[in-house]
């Protein structure tokens, strides 16, 4: 079953790109999405066997991430209906721009949509380091089209950042994987596989400073497809020139799959007794990620730049959280589960805002709640969560995360953290809430009936009629993000503490 896993949407993606009839092509990627979505749920009732010698292997932290990947795709495969009968309607005055975007460019984007799931999917089922090596370089190569999908030149320029970096990054991850090799080797006489499994059987044999200056090739490679600071640079611009389902993936799936093989790199350490030099490392990384990211989102112009800065924050608590190790280890995975469905549901309702303004400017936006009621309520709800307010699950994992750090008597680390944590809150909150108030700018005005002289000027009826492939998909996200505040159910939480478990975390 892990191979038709992976395989599904990749063949389905290939299917997809020779049918040239739009709506049957937009149904096979719902359909797709549902297939897959389907298949990770009945992993969760069995596991699936290993296959090619256990380099696909369904441990807890894969399923975890497969998990959320597959849910958050599920959720905007829907969406993407909307949004692309959107751009479709939108070229419809232009014959030539319709015909190649319905005969070019959407069945390329459905095409990288389905193979980046499949790669996706591969990252969170490798077992071997070289095989997640390549599966996070596939999820780069996959996605890069798809942030280039508007064809204007800051989209060009994010797609071309967005390479050059990841690809600095993860010819560092290889150079890691090189320097683990030989640990492995110096440390036995015989070889040892780069499986994980094997790895961590006989990690107390690595040859440690070999594998210490792995682990940190190995974090600061893949950290950087994670968007830690400061390698993060690629990630404000990609996140803001992509489509907004797009960042939504972006955001909440693939960087959890960097998150991951940081992870991987880190049970190993772990089983070599190396557990406290990787938390020192991954706990300096989180605190500076949190501070870069408050730092821009003060005063940020950019609303779906704001966002992609607060990826960059969650992705440092995440790494801080696994730094302070202990319970905090389960706030991770609950805060990455937490993240992603908020985040999500926060870039899908940015699309919606983008599409009737056709502007990022946090100035020139006023009185979302006026014009788009739904989007606007979604809006404030997702800074709510986003932000780790009561009665989100944000709050709880990152009061769990909090918690463990006053238990360790890290007080100085939960300071830092609460501070960051609060100019992040006013940061975001001046400017989206500031958003979603007020009257839009140059909309009409209608008169009261006032007597002569007395007239005034009353807003006009502002509100617009949102589709509900719109709406119902961040709505779908939110329910998820306020329900996990609120009862979080016992096959997850099983889930949580395994996962937490692989990294000694307790």
């Amino acid at each position: 079953m892990i191979l038709t896993l992976v395989l599904l949407p990749v063949l389905a993606g290939l299917v997809a790109f020779f049918l040239r009839h739009a709506p049957t092509r937009r149904l096979l990627l719902v359909l797709t999405a549902l297939g897959h979505f389907g298949l990770t749920a009945l992993a969760w009732v069995r596991r699936p066997a290993p296959a090619l010698d256990d380099w696909l292997l369904m441990d807890a932290p894969g399923l975890l991430f497969l998990s959320i990947a597959s849910l958050l795709f599920l959720v905007i495969s829907i969406y993407t209906l909307g949004y692309l009968q959107r751009e479709d309607w939108g070229r419809r005055q232009d014959f030539a721009e319709a015909f190649l975007f319905s005969n070019a460019r959407e069945p390329s984007f459905t095409v990288c949509l389905l193979i980046f799931l499949g790669m996706m999917t591969l990252v969170t089922v490798s077992q071997h380091f070289g095989l997640l090596w390549v599966a996070v370089e596939a999820t780069t190569l996959a996605s890069a089209p798809l942030i280039y999908f508007h064809r204007h030149s800051r989209s060009l320029e994010a797609t071309w950042k967005y390479i050059m970096i990841c690809s600095v990054g993860i010819a560092l991850a290889l150079l890691g994987n090189f320097f683990l090799a030989v640990a492995a080797t110096l440390g036995e006489h015989e070889y040892v596989p780069l499986l994980l499994t094997s790895l961590i059987e006989r990690a107390a044999s690595l040859h440690m400073p070999w594998f210490k200056g792995a682990f940190l090739f190995l974090l600061v490679g893949y950290g950087t497809k994670m968007g830690l600071a400061p390698m993060h640079t690629w990630l404000p611009d990609a996140h803001s020139e992509s489509p907004s389902l797009v960042s939504a993936l972006l955001s909440g799936a693939l960087l959890n799959c960097a998150f991951l093989a940081i992870f991987r790199v880190q049970q190993v350490a772990v089983a070599a007794g190396q557990g406290p030099y990787g938390r020192h490392l991954l706990l300096g990384f989180g605190l500076l990620s949190m501070a870069v990211a408050a730092a821009f989102i003060v005063r940020q112009a950019d609303f779906k730049r704001l966002l992609a800065y607060s990826s960059v924050e969650h992705m440092g608590i995440l790494a801080l959280a696994v730094g302070l190790g202990g319970k905090a280890g389960f706030g991770a995975m609950l805060h990455a589960v937490n993240h992603s469905v908020t985040k999500g549901m926060l870039f899908l309702v940015a699309g919606n805002i983008l599409a009737l303004y056709r502007s990022k400017s946090t100035a020139d936006i006023r009185g979302v709640s006026r014009k788009l009621p739904i989007s606007g309520a979604l809006w404030v709800v997702g800074f709510l969560a986003i932000t780790g307010s009561p009665p989100f699950g944000t709050f709880l994992s990152e009061l769990v995360i909090l918690k463990s750090a006053l238990d360790q008597g890290r007080t100085a680390v939960a300071v830092a953290y609460l501070a960051l944590l609060s100019i992040v809150f006013v940061g975001m909150g001046s400017l989206m809430l500031r958003m979603t108030q007020g009257q839009p700018a140059g909309l009409p005005v209608e008169q009261s009936e006032a007597g002569p002289g007395q007239a005034v000027a009353a807003p006009a009826r502002l509100s617009v009629r949102e589709s509900w492939l719109s709406v119902l998909p961040p709505i779908m996200l939110g329910s998820v993000a306020l329900l996990l505040g609120i009862y979080v159910p016992p096959a997850l939480r099983q889930l949580l503490e395994q996962a937490a478990k692989a990294v000694g975390a307790q």
